[in-house]
């Protein structure tokens, strides 16, 4: 009888194969107890949670270039502008000077002896045209953060959600099998896939924290150059009424010749 003694019984080996379960310590099998069960569904949990972290930042710092990007077309928008006020304000100046010459031109013709007057008065001295005032320099500021907001333009391209593939290799299911709680020396876990997981994560927040505080250089700039040019359109505006006062006049003036 002991020759038998550490067989198996034949009739209860379909018994033990539809059981179902993992072999225990001693040889027999045992069903997954639910705490365990309760385990793997926490790791996956963790893992689906991580990869939706690094997937929601992705989204963030996308959205963050996008409005650098539009922040930078728009202030190279306004220095093209402060450029084409400075350049019409020169322009208005010198139709101003053409008006104060043709003045003169009606003054003299309406005058009885103004053209034997003109004869015998010496001609006058050519008076040098006025002095053109300096070209259109932009806010510095605002070219400070312009120039830091055009080295992101290649960001903006590798975030562009039609650009980007993002790396989702081993999260979910498969990288919970050796999913570990514990932490290592340097406050990551352990686990490589979450550990890649949670160094992504904290990359994308430093991007964000830098792409946020260039937003808000670049916006002060846009406000600072919006400020000054403010001054160029009131003035402008003053100047234009000016002149059109000006051919008014002369034009009544040239209807009574």
């Amino acid at each position: 009888m002991s020759a038998y003694r550490g067989s198996r019984n034949p009739f209860a080996e379909d018994d033990d194969e539809d059981f179902g379960g993992k072999a225990s310590g001693s040889g027999g099998w045992s069903e997954p107890s639910e705490a365990e069960d309760r385990q793997r569904w926490l790791e996956q949990e963790v893992m689906r949670t991580a990869q939706s972290a690094v997937d929601s930042s992705h989204r963030s710092l996308s959205l963050i270039y996008e409005s650098e990007k539009v922040g930078s077309e728009t202030a190279e928008e306004l220095i093209r502008q402060g450029e084409a006020l400075k350049r019409t304000e020169r322009m208005v100046d010198n139709m101003d000077q053409d008006l104060k010459t043709s003045q003169r031109h009606i003054n003299s013709i309406k005058s009885v002896f103004g053209g034997l007057v003109n004869y015998f008065k010496p001609k006058p001295e050519t008076k040098p045209p006025p002095e053109q005032p300096p070209d259109y320099k932009p806010s510095s500021r605002l070219q400070d953060a312009l120039v830091h907001s055009k080295e992101q333009e290649h960001n903006y391209q590798a975030s562009h959600p039609n650009l980007r593939k993002l790396d989702t290799g081993g999260f979910g299911a498969k990288a919970s099998a050796d999913y570990s709680s514990s932490q290592s020396s340097n406050g990551y876990p352990k686990n490589k896939q979450l550990m890649t997981a949670h160094k992504q994560l904290d990359n994308n927040l430093d991007d964000m924290a830098a792409g946020l505080s260039r937003l808000k250089n670049l916006g002060l700039g846009l406000q600072s150059e919006i400020d000054s040019q403010d001054p160029i359109l009131h003035r402008l505006t003053g100047k234009v009424d000016n002149m059109d006062l000006k051919i008014r006049t002369t034009d009544q003036q040239l209807k009574k010749l």
